[in-house]
């Protein structure tokens, strides 16, 4: 979902964020639904197309606790 919405905040389509970041649109679409498993690697590619960090992008996300 944070991908989605910093997506929608920036006024991007998928295709043109896809396209900024060199990532296939329709995995995109994918992790956005929650359909994929994203590497480390393309989270980094998506924080850096958002101009920020990836401990950025991670910032204000709650802790899951794995035992839950």
């Amino acid at each position: 979902m944070r991908i989605k919405d910093l997506r929608a905040a920036a006024g991007l389509s998928q295709e043109r964020f896809a396209l900024k970041i060199g990532m296939d649109r329709t995995y995109l679409a994918s992790i956005e639904v929650g359909g994929r498993n994203v590497t480390l690697q393309n989270l980094a590619k998506i924080a850096n197309g958002f101009d920020m960090a990836l401990s950025e992008f991670f910032e204000g996300i709650p802790r899951i606790d794995p035992r839950e």
